[in-house]
């Protein structure tokens, strides 16, 4: 700005009492150019302007459309839930979102709407717009068609996404705690992010395990590690898939509401997709609901949440069963660990039980009440510090407390286990996930047909297991490689299985046809199944017996629904949802 300064020839007291004037004047005109000038810039954004909008959007792989011509339009500070069943395509729109570049849509645009630096690239959401960036550069509006742009504003806006997807826990494992948070800040002083990692395991509630590593932690705390890594990156985008799927309900809660302190409630965007319909409530502000690749319906979450729920069948009753003699049979089983700090920890004290063959009996407690080690005993996997773990085959009882081939190791084969943090082999299609992967070798075209046959079991329907033989686990969604993996474990048809957390991943809809498939599965092969669930309500609809441990012992055996009834205050607040 040109200013003449006019000199007033007065007395030299009148002069400089003028140019102190003048000066003030100056300084206030500059000040409310400024106001105007962002005042205009805001009129220029519209206080409506979405921040990402979707046209058309659509993915195919191997020729079958898996997002079907998408319009969705996200506005800054909001968060979009994504509902559907497992399958429908919420975790392709997640990845496209990020990025990733096998998500890449076939056709239509993704576009961001941000606000730039001039100097230095770096990208803000569009109310920054006008700001000024950390390098003294100026913030300008941009219009970006995300899969279309150039390399520096794809990566740049990549920079700043932060996202949690299920079952990933994408930790430095030989490093401790707050060393991973400090490691997902790039910029900064290190005693100001030592303070901020401190804030966010406080937020996660982790404080109590900053000097852990790691590999050490379990899977509920390695997820709340995660969500404090992404938050450390103050992310313009927050995307969330499934972020609580294989939680229990206490631990859920803990995320949910962290994800509304430090995300939404500091007007971060968010996209989260969920099989939880709570979870839609407690935290989207806009629903959709996906089916096969297709939005169903778009609205407030209370509407879609309960329109979606409308579609979830009750599970199949049973009538009565008829069960055959024992096949487990525990007695004063004991598992004793030793540790300096702690003296003698009794994972297992005294647990006397028996399963029957053709039933399906549930194992139910807190974490560390001692469920897992017990099911690891009783088939070999844990050894006992004292007591008796007998199985039986055909008419001969095996003593699982014995090693080798004439003991536990003739049992073993017979046994089928899947284990909460399972695994698929990468690189092979589903039908050799089912058959060759796991030394089953049929005739091919029997394998096929057996491969489809239990596929069928666990909620598939017989097209669709034709389409996923011959795709690779990371072509299927979370819940489909859930499914998959009780599928492994059915095909080789053992006479007793054991589930842990086997309805971890799935939407409400494969939920009830899981719990139909285990029945079904126990009625046309007489196996007895073994359920350690933090899903009180599966354990209700689905086993015949439970057991409720607590600090080691097995308190109380029976109906599911009675079992209920003895839970204490912090039991049930923890383990029904």
């Amino acid at each position: 700005m040109n200013i003449i300064i006019l000199r007033v020839y007065f007395n030299n007291q009148i002069n400089i009492t003028i140019i102190i004037l003048l000066n003030r004047l100056i300084f206030y005109y500059e000040y409310l150019i400024k106001i105007l000038l962002i005042y205009n810039q805001l009129i220029f954004k519209g206080g409506d302007m979405s921040f990402i909008e979707l046209k058309n959007i659509t993915k195919t792989f191997n020729g079958v459309a898996v997002l079907k011509n998408l319009n969705v339009e996200i506005e800054e500070g909001n968060v979009l839930g994504i509902l559907g069943r497992s399958g429908c395509g919420k975790s392709v729109l997640i990845n496209m979102l990020r990025g990733t570049k096998e998500y890449k849509p076939d056709s239509g645009q993704m576009i961001f709407n941000i606000a730039i630096c001039n100097k230095c690239s770096h990208v803000e959401p569009p109310s920054k717009v006008g700001e000024t960036c950390k390098c003294g550069g100026e913030l300008k509006a941009k219009t970006v068609d995300f899969w279309n742009s150039d390399r520096k504003d794809f990566a740049e806006i990549r920079k700043r996404i932060a996202i949690m997807l299920q079952r990933n826990f994408a930790l430095y494992e030989r490093e401790t705690v707050i060393e991973n948070v400090l490691r997902a800040m790039e910029e900064g002083e290190y005693e100001d992010n030592l303070y901020k990692a401190l804030d966010l395991l406080d937020m996660v509630q982790m404080s109590h395990r900053i000097t852990h590593v790691a590999r050490d932690l379990s899977g509920g705390e390695k997820q709340r590690v995660v969500l404090a890594r992404q938050m450390a990156k103050e992310p313009m985008l927050f995307l969330a898939d499934e972020p609580t799927g294989t939680l229990d309900p206490q631990t859920a809660e803990y995320l949910h509401q962290t994800l509304i302190n430090g995300v939404k409630n500091k007007g971060i965007t968010m996209v989260i997709t969920s099989h939880w319909p709570e979870v839609m409530n407690k935290l989207a502000d806009q629903v959709i609901w996906l089916d096969n690749g297709e939005i169903i319906e778009k609205g407030h979450s209370n509407e879609v949440v309960e329109h979606f729920l409308e579609t979830v069948p009750l599970p199949k009753k049973v009538d009565e069963v008829e069960y055959g003699g024992p096949v487990i049979d525990v007695k004063d089983a004991k598992k004793h660990y030793y540790s300096i700090e702690r003296g003698v920890i009794k994972a297992v004290d005294g647990v006397d039980l028996n399963i029957n063959k053709n039933e399906i009996f549930g194992i139910v407690g807190l974490s560390g009440s001692g469920k897992t080690t017990l099911s690891r005993m009783l088939i070999g996997l844990t050894e006992p510090s004292s007591g008796e773990i007998k199985v039986k085959l055909g008419d001969e009882w095996i003593d699982m407390t014995k090693p080798g081939p004439l003991g536990r190791g003739r049992v073993i084969p017979y046994i089928g286990l899947l284990h909460q943090e399972y695994s698929l082999y990468p690189y092979r299609s589903v039908l050799e996930n089912l058959t060759d992967s796991i030394s089953l070798e049929l005739p091919a075209e029997f394998a096929k047909m057996k491969a489809i046959h239990t596929l069928n079991a666990v909620g598939f329907d017989n097209e669709y297991s034709n389409t996923i033989l011959n795709k690779e686990p990371n072509e299927l969604s979370g819940g489909e490689r859930h499914r998959v993996a009780i599928a492994q474990v059915l095909i080789k048809e053992p006479n007793i299985i054991i589930l842990d957390e086997p309805t971890g991943t799935m939407d409400p809809i494969t939920r009830v046809q899981v719990t139909d498939s285990i029945l079904k599965a126990r009625e046309e092969l007489e196996q007895s199944f073994i359920i350690i669930s933090h899903d009180m309500d599966f354990v209700i609809d689905v086993c015949d017996r439970t057991a409720l441990m607590r600090g080691g012992k097995i308190l109380k055996i029976g109906d599911p629904k009675n079992i209920v009834k003895e839970l204490t205050p912090e039991e049930e607040e923890k383990m029904l949802n």
